[in-house]
């Protein structure tokens, strides 16, 4: 095979705030697909992948959990790690943010701008998304008033911080994305990159923090530690050794990356902040940025509290690895997002896996061995049939290659499917039991039987980007060793006289019904011991003293008016009295579960001493307290009508 040359390819590095589901796992298998395919066709690929470790939220969990924040982000990156390898995913390096090279790396960068002065020191005012870790203005903010990624609520925050300056690298990044057509891909990402976001004008940019511990310090000024955008975004040149201060062989070859498969949510700091960070340091840009889109559960995101959350590893258990990869593949469509339920899951297996591609390779095994003892006839006894499937076996070659050199990996699975349902037509066309009947015509037997065997050889070398372990299970069925790509561009290279192994079932078929009814009640289960869990969890939460609490400032409070707050769904402006005179105004998401003429009149228990917040526009002056009773209800703690306003609660 030739030696096509390099090409880099990573997924973005996977947060690690918690176990990923099968949708955050999604990109990992397409990567794979990306890669094994590019490795088939003969070129040099190095397959990155890894977990972004450092920031508040990752501190706040770990507070939360009673662990260091490293002993936390150990655990989850483990299982983070685990489930590419389950996935059997060849990724060649797994990079972690908190290794040792890569905080070195990531010290000498920002030390660099900062001395060439594409990093100054001033202060950040805004409006802060904790979930998100991003400041925002007032106009960047949804329809709402919440975070534009998230959607959660902000909160005003000051803080002195270091910045990059965007804006003298927008003109360059503009003039780079228009005159290279596919840095961006698809063309909606690009366009929504220029339109909304670059050429209305780049804001600097926040990259470092003060109000939390857990990132790289600054090397010049200890109390700042490097804000996620230029600590995560490096990975992709710390992992080959890439240095200021002098990069290594692996950085020298294989960068720029080729392409980078990321999810749509974050192509804005793949082709705005990281561009303009490789532009300060003078380094080459990455070909190419791939968002891809989500899988959906249904119509919805995944959420614990919706109930509608499905791991990898339970999928695996019931439908194997290669299965649960086909699915991946073949669902997510190139540009809108894809859906995964059990019914249409189940629906795939039985009709792709079980039906088309698994009763082809058994029955043809079968035949094989029941008239001729598994060995392969030549297959000189043509008819018209024969060259239409030869034709559509050759032609599939290129027009999966044109899906995958445009990252439509699910219209390359239809292309291999088209091929394996055209071999069973030719099954039905030629039928080869009754040929079996009639001696005379045993050499056109056995040239139907050959042009299906070298036509499921065509699927075993096609399948293997996508199902590995079952291209490997076919190719032992046909007792050949012919796997490589160039054999597939003319057909025939099975031998007359080599001889099949045995025929065995590749996948059984599913009962739907009684699947889906053991699926539903194991995830109800897995849902109600999470939520014990967590409950439990409770006793493990950091102790605090006397001291601690008393900082808190609980008063009773009787609710005056309330009406819902415009621009959010999920919040109610409460009027509160709270016996200082002065009424106080609190924002409380519990539109859900409440509606305003119900709180009127009743009296609660508020958070006096809170810190004002800008809520969706509203300014709120403390909190009331309420009971997370379940996964998704929420009941406020009211108190007895007798207690006077203004109540201390101890």
């Amino acid at each position: 095979m030739s030696d096509k040359g390099k090409f880099y390819i990573t997924t973005a590095i996977a947060y690690t705030s918690r176990k990923p589901h099968i949708g955050n796992s999604y990109e990992i298998v397409l990567t794979d697909a990306i890669a094994r395919y590019k490795r088939m066709l003969g070129y040099d690929v190095y397959f990155l992948t890894g977990t972004d470790e450092h920031g508040q939220k990752i501190e706040e969990y770990a507070k939360t959990a009673g662990v260091t924040p490293k002993e936390y982000v150990d655990r989850v990156a483990g299982e983070i790690r685990d489930i590419c390898d389950l996935l059997n995913t060849t990724y060649d390096k797994f990079i972690r943010t908190t290794d040792d090279y890569h905080e070195k790396a990531v010290q000498h960068i920002f030390k660099r701008l900062y001395e060439q002065g594409d990093i100054y020191k001033s202060e950040y005012e805004g409006l802060y998304c904790t979930p998100c870790e991003s400041f925002w203005t007032e106009s960047q903010l949804d329809e709402n008033g919440c975070c534009p990624d998230c959607h959660s609520e902000v909160k005003k925050a000051k803080e002195e911080a270091y910045f990059l300056r965007l804006s003298k690298y927008q003109k360059q990044l503009e003039e780079y994305i228009e005159s290279n057509e596919k840095f961006i891909y698809p063309e909606s990402r690009k366009n929504e990159m220029l339109n909304n976001f670059i050429r209305p004008g780049l804001q600097d940019l926040c990259v470092s923090r003060t109000s939390f511990k857990w990132g790289i310090p600054v090397t010049f000024d200890d109390k700042h530690v490097i804000y996620v955008w230029i600590d995560a975004l490096s990975n992709y040149i710390t992992a080959l050794g890439y240095d200021p201060e002098g990069s290594g062989e692996l950085y020298k070859k294989y960068w720029p990356a080729d392409v980078h498969i990321i999810g749509k949510d974050i192509v804005r700091f793949h082709t705005i902040y990281w561009p303009i960070m490789l532009m300060a340091l003078g380094e080459p840009l990455p070909k190419q940025v791939y968002g891809h889109p989500w899988l959906l559960f249904g119509e919805d995101k995944m959420s614990k509290s919706k109930g509608n959350v499905i791991y990898a590893e339970d999928l695996v258990k019931v439908f194997g690895v290669d299965a649960v990869r086909y699915y991946l593949l073949s669902e997510m469509p190139h540009a809108s997002d894809g859906s995964i339920t059990y019914e249409t899951l189940i629906e795939r297996y039985n009709s792709d896996l079980a039906n088309t591609i698994g009763n082809l390779v058994n029955r043809t095994i079968a035949m094989q061995q029941k008239y001729f003892d598994g060995v392969i006839q030549p297959g000189d006894v043509n008819e018209s049939v024969d060259d239409e499937v030869k034709a559509l076996a050759v032609e599939t070659l290129s027009k999966v290659d044109k899906c995958f050199n445009e990252y439509k990996i699910a219209d390359s699975v239809d292309c291999v499917l088209t091929l394996a349902k055209r071999l069973n037509k030719y099954i039905d066309e030629t039928m080869p039991w009754a040929l079996a009947k009639d001696e005379e015509k045993k050499p056109r037997l056995g040239t139907v039987l050959y042009n299906l065997l070298e036509g499921i050889r065509y699927l075993a070398v096609l399948l293997s980007p996508y199902m590995p372990e079952t291209s490997e299970r076919i190719f032992e069925q046909l007792g050949c060793d012919v796997k490589d790509y160039d054999s597939l561009k003319c057909f025939g290279a099975l031998k007359a006289g080599d001889r099949v192994g045995q025929a065995s079932v590749l996948f059984s078929r599913i009962d739907a019904d009684k699947l889906i009814a053991e699926l539903i009640e194991k995830q109800k289960a897995q849902q109600a011991q999470e939520t014990k869990l967590a409950k439990l969890s409770l006793e493990g939460i950091a102790q605090i003293g006397i001291e601690d609490f008393a900082k808190v400032e609980l008063r009773v409070a009787e609710i005056k008016a309330c009406e819902p707050v415009k621009k959010a769904k999920k919040l109610l402006k409460l009027t509160l009295d709270d016996g200082t005179g002065t009424d106080r105004t609190v924002a409380s998401g519990i539109a859900k579960w409440y509606a305003p003429d119900e709180l009127v009149g009743k009296k609660v228990v508020a958070v006096a001493n809170l810190k004002p917040a800008t809520l969706c526009g509203v300014e709120s002056n403390g909190m009331i307290l309420a009971a997370d009773c379940s996964e998704d209800e929420v009941k406020v703690l009211f108190v007895d009508e007798s207690i006077p306003n203004g109540t201390k609660i101890r």
